[in-house]
């Protein structure tokens, strides 16, 4: 078999169809933000789903048997795998690929700078906070846009709520020791 048979056979020209509708579809997210990963709506739902399907003769060509579909499948799992261990051993490579975090709230004052480069709106801002515990983003020690998506909120507030015990807890309590 020569080199010109190698790259014509059906499941190779899979597998690099493959590979570069993967590295495609990691750079369009990487250049779209990572805040499009954390909170998906009914419209990024869609889209998923309607990218999903447009790449996916992309991938196989004309080739829509089980083996064809077998090879695509396993072509990605194994370029995911070997990415994942990239990312883990190359710290360089990880923020080049993820990116960072992002500093969005720093002792209740909101970066603005930050929020701006993210395109996080201060409603958005303010609703994860919510969803933290937190009442509002003065109450916030840090926030931070995680490289997944992802907002971690760090508060007093919810600490100090957190600290309050259970009251159903005192309840069950001395049922316990009576057994």
């Amino acid at each position: 078999m020569t080199t010109l048979q190698f790259i014509h056979n059906p499941f190779i020209e899979i597998i690099l169809r493959t590979l570069a509708v993967y590295t495609f579809m990691i750079l369009a997210l990487r250049i779209f933000g990572k805040k499009e990963l954390a909170q998906l709506s009914v419209i990024d739902l869609v889209f998923i789903l309607l990218i999903s399907n447009s790449v996916q003769n992309a991938m196989v060509g004309p080739n829509t048997s089980l083996n064809g579909g077998l090879i695509a499948a396993g072509s990605l799992f194994l370029a995911n795998y070997t990415l994942k261990r990239v990312l883990y051993r190359s710290k360089k490579m990880s923020e080049l690929i993820q990116g960072e975090a992002i500093l969005l709230i720093y002792e209740g004052k909101a970066n603005l700078d930050n929020c701006r480069k993210a395109e996080i709106t201060i409603e958005e801002l303010e609703a994860a906070v919510r969803e933290h515990g937190a009442r509002d983003i003065q109450k916030v020690d840090l926030a931070i846009l995680e490289v997944d998506g992802n907002i971690s909120v760090i508060s007093s507030d919810y600490q100090t709520k957190s600290k309050v015990s259970h009251p159903r807890k005192h309840k069950f309590k001395g049922r316990l020791n009576k057994s």
